[in-house]
């Protein structure tokens, strides 16, 4: 079962997926999974779709990191005791985390690797034994926050822009920025450049509204594509299915 809310973070979304029963007509365990008679039921596990953003991420006494991604993201692993996550805004992750979005793209790291090894184990214990590890992981990402400059103001900007439809190029004009400059800050912030980003956000942009019930044709016009192939290449591009089954599995 998956379940979010609005973080005390501004931007940020905290979340939870815990073990729960297969959805209906789902096989109970496969050779694949390495299910099988009298194991425990298996759980789907559902892509992870590009968004903009990272996520700090517990299960079971680890910490990890999330980085950016540019595909759909299938976990290799599915912990028995569920996940929490807090999903930055994008943009902002690198500086609360101290590690530039590119370097962590399409990529799950341990925090051990980006931090102390003494520090990521202490606080991994504090959520591991607290009644809220959910909240507790939240308690991390505040505490972070607050220890850690601000993210750069023009790059939230560029994601209002870019989210808005804007043109890249527009774009930088108006935060006065030149195009390699643009490019240049977005890789360190969003993990990749301002082109990717756009196409990323639009593809959100065009889930929201085809899962409200929108007609295809009409999210096509509304998310800014230029029609209704186009969405669907980009979405087959971006996720690695159509709209319909990405409708049909949420």
């Amino acid at each position: 079962m998956y379940a979010e809310r609005a973080s005390r973070l501004p931007g940020a979304v905290v979340w939870s997926r815990v073990p729960g029963p297969p959805a209906p007509g789902a096989d109970n365990g496969d050779a694949a999974s390495g299910g099988g008679p009298g194991d425990p039921p298996a759980t789907p596990v559902a892509a992870v779709l590009p968004d903009g953003c990272m996520d700090l991420l517990w299960t079971e006494g680890r910490l990890l990191v999330a980085g950016p991604d540019t595909g759909p993201y299938v976990p290799d692993e599915v912990s028995s005791g569920g996940w929490a996550g807090v999903r930055f805004f994008p943009g902002t992750a690198p500086t609360y985390l101290g590690v530039p979005a590119d370097e962590l793209r399409d990529r799950r790291v341990e925090l051990t690797d980006l931090w102390a090894a003494s520090e990521v184990r202490r606080l991994a214990a504090r959520i591991d034994a607290a009644d809220d590890p959910v909240s507790a992981l939240e308690d991390v990402a505040l505490r972070r926050a607050a220890d850690t400059e601000q993210p750069d103001p023009v790059l939230l900007d560029v994601v209002a822009a870019l989210d808005a439809g804007r043109p890249v190029a527009r774009t930088a004009d108006e935060l006065g920025l030149g195009a390699r400059q643009l490019h240049r800050r977005s890789l360190t912030a969003f993990g990749y450049g301002p082109k990717t980003l756009a196409r990323v956000l639009r593809l959100q942009r065009a889930l929201a509204l085809a899962r409200d019930g929108v007609p295809f044709a009409e999210t096509a016009l509304r998310a800014g594509f230029a029609d209704q192939a186009h969405l669907a290449r980009d979405v087959r591009e971006l996720a690695g299915a159509t709209l319909g089954e990405l409708v049909a599995r949420r």
